[in-house]
């Protein structure tokens, strides 16, 4: 991959045409994402405009497009109704949603100037992939009764299919028809061409349909709860007054770290995918840095939160999209439509929006993973499954915390298990073959059994600590224990103290301790105790195996020998067998 920067005008007709392509993609997305809240579908416009904007131009993704997505809309959903509940009304809650968007987007600000970004590649798969499920269902889900052509019920998922019993008394048959029909043409119309967004065209045929043809009232539509404003949005600067209290603080603090976890998330994995496409490699603290300012720019005119869009960044590209310009284009095209457009917006069907949204949700399914779980290690399976289940029926936050936890133990786990079994403990003389010993020394059968070594095979960290002090206790009645280090990148805290508690265990019963293999990062760490050479000293701490392998050779049959050179050795600062 490459970092070369391209310029800026170097690609307009590209950028034009990929800007302008991601911008009517973006439209009946955003429309229907801002649907799912309380704030309706002009908040999925404003988010899609001053996000697309400012996201573009700061961020540090050339191609990215951004606006509102699935993920970020079904936690901004709860922000808002909560908040409703909170202060009693849309209205009186609007300062709140605004500062908690507000904060979410500096968060990302601050993540991005901290260079937190990188750290995204440590989220393990099975969470972010039951994660990702678990939106797509919930979206799902949430519009079977708009589907139906009612209003969902409160208590999202689970009030959802608790309710599933009345839809046959209160269907409506055209809105039926009309979201039937619109998942229909987004699914089947890219197989007669896909110059044109599938989504779009059904927007709009639908919407036409159901203007001219349909009685009246028959569908509801975006208007029917009253008229989508037109024009700039205001700014809101009220949220200022909210700040003041502690309770509100807390209650802001935790949606906005939420969601700025999720936009980080959300965006860098959008930017890796635009790297494999463009073969070119993005910043991700400019990255954040870029959506924390479109988060924030979005907030402002009370838009929904969002992050890069995948699918919008991938139409971008292939539409001939390579520099910011491009980004910059669907937002300029997205304002053009609000200012030009706006009240025909209010004639779309909410049946449609509710079509379109279904296949947002079952296209955010991660069906290779569940393709593949009887394939992957169970503990992975475990976790995705649990990730999903809380994420539906829970909360997303409880969701990704227990799957962080759970990836994490059962890693530590699984680690532990490998260490464990890449351990050897056995007597020196089924390591013999690693050493040449002098032909004419025959030690083997005389010191064979009397020395016991222990090799260890990767990180000495708190996840095997406990093992390795049940392997120490378990080693037989004998005189010396070597602990080979070679193959022991690291040693945490932990593992230093169970190291030093099992030399302690081993001294007491007369064993005499010898170390070898031990460099870098494991070296400093019982240097930093004085492990060495306080409780091994450094006549007992050899550069290597066949170092050490020599020095049994000759002194654990010549004991005079090894008590001169030891008196010798302890005055020495440097590690090691040196000579005999």
């Amino acid at each position: 991959m490459t970092t070369r920067k391209v310029s800026l005008f170097s690609n307009i007709k590209g950028d034009l045409f990929g800007g302008i392509t991601a911008g009517v993609v973006a439209l009946p997305l955003a429309l229907a994402f801002g649907e799912q809240t309380e704030l309706g579908p002009i908040a999925g416009l404003y988010g899609a405009i001053a996000l697309g904007l400012f996201a573009a131009v700061f961020g540090g993704t050339p191609v990215q497009i951004s606006g509102p997505t699935a993920p970020m809309t079904v936690v901004s959903a709860v922000v808002i109704a909560e908040t409703i509940q909170k202060a009693g009304s849309l209205e009186a809650g609007i300062p709140i949603i605004v500062a908690t968007f507000l904060l979410a987007g500096l968060f990302q600000v601050i993540l991005g100037l901290l260079k937190l970004g990188r750290y995204v590649r440590y989220i393990p798969y099975p969470v972010v992939s039951g994660f990702m499920s678990g939106i797509g269902v919930i979206i799902v889900i949430t519009q079977i009764f708009p589907f139906f052509g009612v209003e969902a019920p409160a208590g999202g998922p689970l009030g959802t299919v608790r309710a599933l019993h009345r839809i046959p008394e209160i269907i409506n048959v055209y809105s039926l028809g009309v979201a039937a029909v619109c998942i229909g043409l987004i699914y089947l119309f890219p197989r007669i061409t896909k110059a044109i967004p599938s989504t779009l065209v059904a927007l709009i045929l639908l919407s036409l349909a159901v203007y001219f043809i349909l009685p009246q009232g028959t569908v509801l539509t975006l208007q029917s709860e009253g008229p989508i404003p037109t024009g700039l949005p205001k700014v809101h600067l009220d949220f200022i007054t909210v700040l003041g209290s502690f309770d509100t603080w807390v209650f802001i603090s935790e949606y906005a770290v939420t969601l700025a976890f999720l936009g980080a998330i959300d965006s860098l994995l959008t930017s890796i995918v635009a790297d494999n496409i463009t073969k070119t490699r993005h910043n991700s603290n400019q990255e954040l840095i870029g959506q924390g300012v479109g988060n924030m720019a979005a907030a402002l005119i009370a838009g929904l939160p969002g992050a890069g869009a995948t699918m919008r960044t991938v139409i971008n590209v292939r539409s001939g999209g390579k520099t910011k310009l491009s980004g910059v284009v669907a937002g300029i095209l997205l304002l053009i439509i609000l200012l030009g457009l706006g009240k025909l917006v209010g004639n779309v069907p909410n049946a449609v929006l509710a079509g379109i949204l279904i296949t947002v949700g079952i296209g955010i399914i991660d069906y290779k993973g569940f393709r593949h779980i009887r394939q992957i290690p169970r503990a992975d399976a475990f976790v995705m499954i649990v990730v999903l289940l809380l994420t539906v029926f829970v909360d997303l936050l409880v969701a990704v915390g227990v799957g962080m936890v759970l990836s994490s133990l059962l890693f530590m786990k699984t680690i532990s298990d490998v260490v464990d079994n890449r351990t050897k403990s056995a007597p020196l003389e089924s390591f013999a073959k690693e050493v040449n010993w002098s032909d004419e020394m025959q030690i083997l059968p005389k010191i064979g059994r009397r020395v016991y070594i222990k090799h260890l095979d990767g990180p000495l960290f708190f996840g095997f600590a406990s093992r390795f002090q049940e392997l120490v206790q378990a080693v037989p009645e004998i005189e010396v224990v070597l602990f080979r280090f070679a193959r022991v990148p690291y040693i945490d805290q932990s593992g230093l103290y169970a190291l030093e508690e099992a030399v302690r265990d081993l001294q007491e019963r007369k064993v005499k301790v010898v170390f070898s293999g031990l460099s870098g990062q494991p070296l400093n760490m019982v240097r930093s105790i004085n492990l060495v050479p306080g409780l091994v000293p450094h006549s007992y701490n050899f550069d290597t195996f066949q170092t050490c392998a020599k020095w049994m050779e000759v002194f654990l049959t010549t004991p005079e020998k090894a008590a001169a050179f030891e008196a010798r050795a302890d005055q020495e600062e440097e590690i090691g067998f040196r000579e005999i």
